[in-house]
Formats: C-alpha cells, structure tokens, sequence
C-alpha cells in the first residue's frame, strides 16, 4: 500500500547521488568563477568541468578523514589530476554544502507543489459537485444548522490554496546560497565568486552569512510542510468523524477483497484518513526540530546537520506521501446525500432554533425573552424526543406572537442555503473557471 502512493522522484531528489551531483556543481562553478577573476588558468577549466566523483572511493577515504566533504573532494580531484588543486579554493564546507542543499529543498518544493495543486483540482471538482448537497453543520461536534458538503470542501480547497502559496513562499525563503568561507566575512573568497556560483545554479547570494546560511529559512520550510500535513489531518479528522457508524455520510472506498478487521468481518475503516493524520503528527514534530535547529553556537556549530539530515528528506517524502494518499481518498470518495438528509432530522426540527428567536426578536420581543422561550422548547424538544415545531405551535407565548403559518414558514432549509453560491463566486469556483 505504501509504494501505491510513493514517488521515486522524491526520493532521487534526497538521494546520495544527487546530493553529490549538487556538490560537484557547485565546486565546478566557483572555479568558473575564480578563472573570471584569473585566479586559476581558464585552461584548467577543460578537466574541472569533466570532475566526477566515486562513491566507493568516497567511502574508503572517508573511514580515514571521517569528514565527507573532505572525502568528496579526494575523489573529485583524483579524477581531475593536476588540475583538481583548484577545486574547493578559499571555500569551506558549509558553502558547498548549504548551497547543495538549497537546490535539493527546490527541486523537493516543485514536487511538492506539484502535489498541492492535483489536491485542490480534485477539491475543487468534488466542492462543485456537491455544492447543492445539504447537510448539517455541527460545532462542537454538536448539531448546528444546516449547510452544504459543497461547502465545507469549498473552504478546504480555499486552505489548500493558502497552502500553496506558503509552499511558494518558503520555496522563495530558502532559494539562496552562500560562499563567503569559513565565518561570512569572504575574507578567502570574494564576493564575485559568491554572486557568480548563485547566478549559475539559479540562486540569490544570502545578503548575509556566517558559516551557513541561517536556519530560520529551512526552519520556515519546514513548518510549512507542517502546516500543509496539519491541514491534511483537519480535513482527514473531519471524514473520519463523518464515517463513523452513527453518522455515515461518507465513507473512504472499500474495495472488493479489502478487510477492515482481522476478528470482524462486516469493519469498514477509515484507515486512510488515520494514517494521514498519524504522520501529520510526525510532520509537526519535525517543524520542533526545525525551530530548534535555529539555535547555533556563534558562527555555527554541527548540532542542526544530524537532525536536518533526518528532518529534511523525511518531511519532504512524508508531505509527498500524505498529499497523495489523501488526494486519492478524495478522488473515490462516498458521499451518501440520503444519509445527510436523514441526519438533518436527528433533532427534530432542532437546527432552526436560532430562525425562530430571531423571528421573535423582530416581532417585539427582547432577546432575552424571546431566547428563553426558545430555548424552554428546544431542550423539551431534546428530553421528551419531540418535534420542535409541534412544540412551539402548541406553545402560547409563541403563538401569541406568530400564526401557525409563519412558525411553519421558519422551517425552512433553503433559507440556510440561499448565499451558499457567494462563497463559490468569491473563490472563483464555478464548473467552467479554474478556481
């Protein structure tokens, strides 16, 4: 079931092999760069430009030198020769490093908003389909008023837009690279070089840096997966509520074949739904971490690279995973409009109480009156499992106020849906308009 919903392409992002490729580019153009400034011969540029590096080899030197840029680097200049002296000249690790790492989190944002984006079209699709579909709203998980299916998707697919333009907005945070050495003072590598190596690979210079580029933007990055996850785990929360058996109205698709429970045949779980909201508990538990990782001794210290080397893949293949399985559980979605409709009357005419008051209130009576009486109905309504509306006809202090005809005329549920469609003209969602 996992690999339905992986993406290989996710993964080759977080790879070695493209961590490494990101390296190499990075060392290949600050030698570009320092043979604009004449530096290094532009002739050395020939073999730089063809440097590749050996993942054995890799691992064999770094069981010597234990450090893994230093390792790189002794494979990258064997396969250079001579020439492979210029390579890493005035740079520190992190600048190789932090820049790498800057164009593996775009490469993994694009794949994510990617992802966003098939979400909110199936949203939108389903918001439109449903539109019409009356239901009642709860608050407190308590029978409310009435309202549409329609538009409780309409305002997920709305969050999810939210959602991608904070998805663009960290993609933008964290599009920058830096190689200004060992404390940021470019004191060792001009700023020429810097400027040179971001335009190449389609970055911005951090204006400023220490060793590294600062960890509020990876943090931002990763609570914004967070956010996305979070999301996920409100709306999956919500389907999982609605599934249950004494509510039913929709159902996440149970395939033929497909077991619910090892002892109960007849389970039909929600365990998609709860499987988002499992990991989403990850997510926000790697947004702490990312918070944390903000923290740094002075110019820098190592306690963020462990954990990023964690966090980071992991929240972006956990987002990715999440975002297609719950895109799918929407796609084959049961919505059950009769079993609304029949949840609708639980209350017995219970969810037009706020019309009734109201209706008093503009016939002359106080809002504390007309609250009273109201209310006075509508729990006898709850305890003794009668029709609110029979209630109140027989209720003098209502009807001394209104016929039988106008009490009648509150009981009504188009009335509740009668500006559902402003919602859908002020997202712009109409069957003919992409939202």
């Amino acid at each position: 079931m996992i690999e339905r919903y992986s993406n290989p392409e996710m993964a080759r992002v977080w790879s070695d092999q493209n961590r490494l490729d990101k390296w190499l580019q990075v060392e290949i153009a600050a030698c570009e760069a320092w043979a604009e400034l004449g530096a290094i011969p532009v002739s050395a540029l020939t073999q730089i430009r063809q440097a590749r590096y050996d993942e054995k080899r890799i691992a064999e030197v770094f069981k010597e030198t234990r450090h893994d840029v230093t390792a790189f680097l002794a494979s990258v200049m064997e396969s250079v020769g001579e020439d492979g002296r210029f390579l890493h000249f005035g740079l520190t690790s992190s600048d190789v490093i932090d820049t790498a790492l800057s164009l593996q989190i775009i490469e993994a944002a694009d794949l994510l908003a990617a992802d966003v984006d098939r979400l909110i079209e199936v949203l939108k699709g389903q918001a439109l389909k449903y539109k019409d579909t009356i239901m009642t709203g709860r608050t407190h998980g308590v029978h409310a008023e009435p309202m549409t299916f329609g538009l409780k998707l309409a305002l997920w697919y709305d969050e999810m837009r939210r959602n991608a333009t904070r998805l663009q907005q960290a993609r933008e945070m964290i599009s920058v690279g830096k190689v200004s050495g060992a404390v940021g003072t470019h004191a060792n590598v001009p700023p020429f070089v810097e400027e040179f190596v971001c335009k190449q690979l389609g970055l911005a210079p951090a204006p400023v840096s220490t060793q590294i580029v600062q960890r509020d933007r990876h943090a931002q990055f990763v609570s914004t997966l967070a956010i996305i996850a979070t999301s996920l785990d409100k709306f999956a929360t919500d389907l999982r509520s609605m599934q249950r058996t004494e509510i039913r109205e929709v159902e996440e698709r149970f395939s033929g074949g497909q077991t619910g429970s090892s002892a109960m045949p007849h389970k039909r779980n929600p365990e998609l739904c709860e499987r988002v909201s499992g990991l989403a508990r990850v997510m926000r538990g790697y947004s702490v971490t990312g918070l944390e990782n903000m923290v740094l001794w002075h110019e820098r210290d190592i306690s963020n690279s462990s954990a990023e080397r964690i966090v980071l893949p992991d929240a972006c293949l956990v987002l990715d995973y999440v975002l297609r399985l719950f895109t799918q559980v929407m796609d084959n979605l049961q919505v059950y409009p009769e079993r609304m409709k029949k949840n609708l009357g639980l209350t017995h005419g219970l969810l037009f109480s706020q019309r009734v008051l109201l209706a008093l209130v503009e016939k002359g009576l106080s809002r504390q009156s007309a609250y009273k009486i109201v209310q006075r109905n509508a729990m006898k309504a709850w305890e003794e499992d009668m029709e609110f509306l029979c209630l109140l006809e027989q209720d003098p202090e209502v009807s001394a106020h209104m016929s039988r005809t106008e009490i009648e005329g509150l009981f009504n549920y188009d009335f509740h849906l009668q500006y559902i469609q402003t919602a859908f003209d002020r997202l712009g969602l109409s069957s003919d308009k992409t939202g």
